[in-house]
């Protein structure tokens, strides 16, 4: 499992590679400027390697990866694993909140759905599931800030935190929401919650109409098995045999499931990030875009494919502790 994990880091490792090599950008040019002499031009072209073979070429770039040097970004002047560090906490506060807030309300309305197939109740949740797949975020999250914001000021506007809390604590962790909390700064606490409530809302949304489809078709299928026929004519309670049993069986699957919501919402929160000026990873791999820093680019690029990665292997190991049977077979 291990191995076929490093083997896929070492073929995204590839994949970026010939990204930066056949993008219609010039290195050099995002370094120097369009305005460099040709002697400046030169120097940058061969310390950067590019007069070597593409072989080559790959080599320094991993020895780079694996020393931790993804190259400078063009637009902030700073190494970007220094940049990346600064905005990923961002994504992952607002990813992690999301999944928690689409599994918590997910896997009740699928179990919900699937015990009443066929009844207002399925209906309603799939009604509410579909708009999830169907509206696009971005038009979701201008609603929001329209409503909630604007209109009734249930909640702060775009931003992590206004400027009035913001030297009120220290981002030692860069997730704001346990850094204030850390420090007992409790109304810098409300104020983060409160910037990070709808953001966080809507990916929950999007991630819950994911997770209850799932765990509705999951659970439909337990309901058809036979052990839990056997269940209910031994006399056991219906509620045991839905939220004990039969879930207990589903979860297996749901736990792949949880994990591929979240890497969505780790990769695809850039349209929300966005929308609510999130200063997290999605911004900032859409302002180095704009402007072809591919340094940068390419970093968040690794880092997402890294985290694919990582939360693939944690959901495998997690398939093995929760399913014996897997256990076994390996």
């Amino acid at each position: 499992m291990l191995a076929t994990a490093f083997v896929t880091f070492l073929g995204l490792l590839l994949v970026t590679f010939v990204i930066g090599r056949l993008v219609p950008v010039d290195p050099v040019l995002a370094v120097v400027g369009d305005r460099a002499p040709a002697s400046t031009y030169q120097r940058v072209y061969l310390e950067l390697g590019l007069d070597k073979p593409l072989y080559t070429q790959f080599w320094m770039y991993l020895t780079d990866i694996f020393r931790g040097d993804f190259g400078e970004s063009v637009l902030t002047k700073r190494p970007v694993l220094q940049d990346i560090a600064r905005v990923f906490p961002a994504t992952l506060e607002l990813a992690t909140s999301g999944v928690l807030i689409g599994t918590l309300l997910g896997i009740p309305l699928g179990v919900l759905a699937a015990v009443r197939q066929g009844g207002i109740s399925d209906q309603i949740v799939r009604v509410i599931g579909l708009i999830g797949y169907s509206a696009p975020i971005f038009w979701l999250a201008l609603l929001g800030l329209l409503v909630f914001y604007a209109n009734l000021g249930w909640v702060s506007g775009p931003g992590r935190v206004d400027i009035s809390y913001e030297y009120d604590f220290t981002a030692t962790t860069g997730i704001l929401l346990l850094d204030t909390a850390m420090q007992g700064r409790w109304g810098a606490f409300g104020n983060v919650f409160s910037h990070l409530a709808l953001p966080a809302s809507l990916l929950g949304y999007f991630s819950m109409a994911y997770i209850s489809r799932m765990t509705r078709s999951f659970m439909l299928t337990e309901m058809a098995q036979e052990y839990v026929i056997a269940a209910r004519v031994k006399g056991v309670p219906e509620w045991r045999i839905i939220w004990i049993h039969a879930l207990k069986n589903a979860a297996v699957p749901l736990i792949t499931v949880i994990v591929l919501s979240y890497m969505n919402l780790l990769e695809g929160s850039v349209l929300t990030e966005t929308v609510f000026a999130w200063p997290g990873l999605g911004m900032y791999l859409t302002n180095s875009l704009q402007n072809a820093d591919m340094n940068a680019v390419l970093g968040c690029t690794l880092l997402i494919g890294t985290s694919f990665v990582a939360l693939n292997l944690i959901s495998d190991l997690l398939y093995r502790l929760l399913d014996p049977r897997v256990r076994r077979r390996a």
